[in-house]
């Protein structure tokens, strides 16, 4: 199936099943739509009741266009990538566009710099520009006056210049004066490795050996820095085409299919606690599923890939808007996200939810812009000086990257048609007037005081740019007036805009922002506790009023009061913080920010939370987890070793209710201390006879599994002590008259040992007179014992188990070649189906390092184009006969359940709901459920993850950040995975979604399910 990708966000599962799209095989050259011309457009369009839209600029003025920058003097400068999709000649131009009789509408084209190579992002820096233009960012400044750059200078270099749609892009100014530039990482390529395969190197600020700079391609995260003071830092997060702020300074990303994103918990935060494995620091927020369903009103859809009306497939571009000049509801908290390959605009309202934010659709199942032009393809927005939302269209044929499009296609040719088009739309309140900007600003030129008075502006155009003048004039003449604005009590946004500016111009003083920390707003309080962070050291005194604010009524201020507080390591600090943590214990975000703070509070931190232990809270049971984690992640062994003691004592009512989440913890801690040091175990080996008789004998099942898994980290030693646990055991394993749990407990402590002596017992348990608990545990058990011998006893016995035996069976020949070999004969033999090997094991077999088996195992779990064709063909049937939506929720649990939902209800949140394809015809639902691997949707490709200890895991990263990387597959649970403990991380270029649907359900089951699925 093909990769659903617009040039500008990545391709989530742009399908269902796992959102791989399967290929159309439309010939472009036939599509039978075309150009509309551009004074025509604007009949296309479709917007809400009480707006308009209006032509600013279009082809042969500009093309192409996928950022802008309106600066202080009303110069408009437009980013052209013309290069798209595989161009890498240096086609890309800034053009300088001009209104010169003052209608309103850009007549003057002015190529203020050229020959760069897939330029993505603008943003008006002291007298010139920013460009990112992949592997740098370049500032550009014209010093003659004649409207093109004579001066251009690499600010920073390093980043990768990977598919353009991953390439760093829009450059923005934050409201802390700190520059902001989106960045998402390099991506695999298969088909174009010469062209995009650089990975990038590490992020630096060239010519300056001395500064800062981080790893390689900033390890895929968005990034910030200070040009000035050479100072740079990676945010926890990435975002693909686009980023957003709203106007307290939240940040906001977006992908390909999630419309809108959080950054709950910044970077910087993290790096103060490397004990601490957390893989997300991110809050999606969309209340109607992360790749909402989308309800375009395209007349002729001109796409590469079967699709209908169905999901977002291609968001990027996020904006919210602060303009100040929309009507009710659109004014305010409202986030604009671009969806090109639905040539439409999706509109969200933004609304406070604790902590982080909840994201609704404004209009219900109807859009705030749509196109009838296929061709029409907005990427980016920009609001103006006068408050309209300008927007940017790409306007292209094609926006699906070649990468993700069959050969056909390719070879048909028109991969850039449209690129000599492109236009710039201007939306505003119907009865706005027309712009009076692109007569030109004088802003520039406006005294510091007037500029100060622009920050209590209602557009935050104004504010933004006022205060980036003020703080690059550093005149020190604007002090009394912006005192005065910080005081301003009819104006918020006045208020927060002075204070960053004093703190830009280095004046801000410790006792405005005690003043500020008692302001009624929240949002000023907030980022006034930011602002206190930054004077700590040298203004202690503020300690004590941020300590003040340990009621506030306001949960984003209590965590940002949580993250600063972390930086101090008082008694009077960590009692604050113990407070914060309980009076929001259950929000998962207030657990992690209060674990940010030094490892030397991690102690005390869990001492108190072991006090106020409550079982039926289950936040305390997780948080006692991940202290213990972090303890034994620290390596202190008299710590560990303290924890652990009080994990096994035979005890009753509170204490006996923590200590196995208290062992699991340890346990995931000292496995990546092990990974780390493996000699650091050693100090824990005495523990042995303590473990194995906590094992035996403690009354409750979680400590006894996890004495279990402190023995796996440890190992067990040779000795009497082990052989009379063996011992035990194997009465254990034999006695039926005990639980069937008790007995697969003793059956698992065997696979610590060498289970050889004890073989035949082993397979004397695999039986249908057994319980599959007792079954699995033998099996898995019998596993163990090196070579051959499982698997011939699983091949000889392969008629009588059951399917979940059999699941789990199939796992036992992953150990080695050997056993791979004996596997992939029986399927080759027919003697075992190659259906009957589930997904994720057919992954491992097909990422096999022997060339050879790894072959064999593509060849039996994979079908060729031709195969494809045969199967879609003979299930053409299914689309006839009359189908049971009863049934086929059947099938869906069945088959599909394990990766999808469907609208946020029965089953496995791994690949998108496919509540949003009811629309879709049935031809197209069939046809990516029988051939899912034609191609691979980006941010859904499969990963092999090789760690230091050996092992390996394979799966879809759902989260990361700089310490930490989580990997789900279907049917299991999500693992996180410390980057320390990584020796290798690769991509396995294999869809996450499973093929050969059609040997386990017949045409009556396909057209039930399709039935099924099409009923929402």
């Amino acid at each position: 199936m093909s990769k659903h990708n617009n040039g500008f966000c990545r391709m989530p599962f742009s399908f269902v099943f796992l959102a791989i799209f399967i290929i159309s095989c439309i010939d472009i050259s036939e599509s039978g739509t075309t150009a509309v011309n551009a004074e025509l457009a604007l009949s296309t369009f479709e917007l809400p009741k009480g707006f308009k839209i209006e032509l600013l600029a279009a082809e042969p003025l500009i093309s192409d266009p996928v950022d802008m920058e309106i600066d202080e003097y009303g110069n408009m400068y437009v980013i052209e990538m013309h290069g798209y999709p595989l161009d890498k000649s240096g086609t890309g131009n800034v053009i300088l566009l001009k209104d010169t009789n003052g209608d309103g509408i850009m007549d003057k084209r002015i190529v203020f710099a050229d020959h760069l190579t897939l330029p993505a992002g603008v943003m008006r820096w002291k007298k010139g520009i920013m460009v990112t233009d992949a592997p740098n960012l370049l500032y550009l400044e014209d010093s003659n006056n004649d409207g093109k750059a004579d001066i251009r200078d690499t600010v920073l270099s390093g980043f990768a210049l990977s598919n353009p749609q991953h390439n760093t892009n829009n450059p923005m100014y934050g409201l802390d004066n700190w520059i902001y530039i989106a960045h998402q990482g390099a991506t695999s390529t298969r088909e174009y490795k010469e062209e995009f395969g650089d990975e990038g190197s590490e992020i630096i600020f060239p010519g300056s050996v001395n500064a800062a700079k981080l790893p390689k391609n900033a390890n895929g995260r968005s990034i910030r820095f200070l040009p000035d003071q050479k100072q740079i830092e990676s945010l926890s997060t990435q975002t693909q085409f686009g980023h957003a702020f709203d106007q307290w300074g939240h940040w906001f990303g977006c992908n390909n299919s999630n419309q809108g994103y959080h950054e709950v918990i910044a970077n910087r935060y993290f790096q103060r606690n490397k004990d601490l494995v957390i893989s997300s620091s991110i809050q999606s927020m969309s209340d109607h599923l992360n790749a909402p369903e989308v309800f375009p009103t395209t007349t002729h859809p001109d796409r590469q890939l079967l699709t209908d009306v169905g999901v977002m497939t291609s968001g990027c571009g996020i904006t919210v808007y602060d303009g100040g000049a929309f009507p009710a509801p659109f004014d305010k908290n409202i986030s604009f996200v671009a969806e090109p390959v639905s040539n439409l605009v999706h509109a969200d309202v933004l609304k406070d939810k604790g902590t982080s934010f909840e994201a609704s659709a404004l209009l219900k199942n109807k859009e705030f812009l749509t196109s009838t032009d296929a061709w029409s393809r907005p990427v980016n927005f920009y609001v103006g000086p006068d408050g309209a939302l300008y927007m940017l269209d790409y306007y292209r044929r094609v926006i699906e990257s070649p990468e993700w499009m069959s050969e056909q296609a390719v070879k048909a040719g028109g991969l850039y048609d449209g690129s000599d088009k492109g236009r710039i739309y201007r939306i505003t309140a119907t009865g706005q007037k027309a712009a009076e900007w692109t007569k030109g600003l004088k802003l520039g030129d406006e005294s510091s005081e007037k500029l100060v008075e622009h920050l209590a502006n209602n557009n935050r155009w104004w504010r933004t740019t006022s205060q980036r003048l003020l703080v690059d004039r550093n005149d020190k003449k604007a002090l009394p007036a912006l005192l005065k604005m910080a005081g301003n009590k009819e104006s918020p946004m006045g208020r927060l805009h002075a204070l960053w500016t004093l703190e830009g111009l280095a004046e801000l003083s410790p006792a405005l922002i005690e003043q500020a920390l008692k302001d009624n707003e929240a949002g000023i309080r907030s980022n006034t506790i930011k602002l206190a962070e930054l004077h700590l050291q040298e203004s202690p005194q503020l300690l004590r009023a941020l300590l003040s604010m340990q009621n506030d009524n306001d949960p984003k201020v209590r965590l940002q009061l949580l993250l600063t507080l972390g930086y101090d390591n008082s008694k009077e600090s960590a009692a604050v913080r113990n407070k914060l943590l309980f009076r929001d214990i259950s929000d998962k975000w207030v657990q992690i920010a209060a674990l940010t703070a030094s490892s030397s509070q991690t102690e005390s931190v869990l001492k108190e939370v072991l006090n106020r232990y409550q079982s039926d809270v289950p936040a305390y049971s997780l948080l006692v987890q991940r202290l213990a984690t972090m303890t034994a992640n620290g390596g202190n062994q008299n710590a560990i070793q303290k924890l652990l003691q009080n994990s096994v004592t035979n005890s009753s009512g509170k204490q006996i209710q923590w200590q196995g989440a208290m062992l699991e913890g340890l346990a995931i801690g000292m496995e990546s201390l092990k990974s780390k040091s493996p000699e650091s175990i050693n100090a824990f080996k005495n523990d042995q006879g303590l473990l194995i008789s906590t094992f035996f004998g403690h009354p409750s099942e979680e400590v006894r599994k996890g004495s279990l898994d402190m023995l796996r980290v440890i190992g067990l030693s040779t000795g009497p002590e082990t052989k009379a646990a063996i011992d035990k055991s194997l009465l254990i394993m034999a006695d039926r008259s005990l639980t069937d749990k008790k007995r697969t407990e003793a059956i698992n402590f065997l696979a610590l040992t060498d289970p050889a002596p004890y073989s035949s017992l082993l397979k004397n348990l695999i039986v249908p007179q057994e319980q599959p608990i007792v079954q699995l545990a033998a099996l898995k058990t019998l596993s163990k014992i090196p070579g051959t011998m499982v698997s011939d006893y699983v091949l000889q016995k392969w008629a009588v188990l059951t399917p979940e035996i059999r699941d789990a069976a199939i796992g036992t020949f992953l150990g080695n070649d050997d056993r791979i070999n004996l596997l992939l004969s029986a399927i080759e033999k027919n003697q075992v189906q190659a259906s009957s090997v589930s997904f994720g094991r057919s992954v491992q077999l097909m990422q096999n390092k022997d060339d050879l088996l790894r072959n064999r195992a593509r060849t039996l779990f994979t079908k060729n184009e031709e195969e494809g064709k045969k199967v879609n063909k003979a299930y053409q049937e299914a689309l006839e006969l009359k189908g049971d939506a009863t049934k086929g929720q059947a099938v869906y649990v069945q088959n599909c359940a394990i990766c999808h939902q469907v609208r946020g209800k029965m089953g496995v949140e791994l690949g998108p709901d496919l509540g949003t394809i009811h629309n879709w015809t049935a031809e197209i639902i069939m046809a990516n459920i029988l051939d899912p691997n034609i191609s691979i949707s980006s941010g859904y490709d499969l990963w092999n993850v090789e760690l230091k200890n050996g092992e390996s895991h394979q799966g879809i990263i759902s989260s990361e950040t700089d310490v930490a990387i989580t990997i789900k597959n279907n049917g299991k649970l999500e693992k996180t995975i410390n980057r320390q403990d990584i020796k290798e991380i690769k991509s396995m270029e294999i869809s996450a979604m499973p093929s050969g649907l059609e040997k386990k359900i017949n045409k009556q089951e396909m057209a039930d399910l399709l039935a099924f699925l099409r009923k929402f």
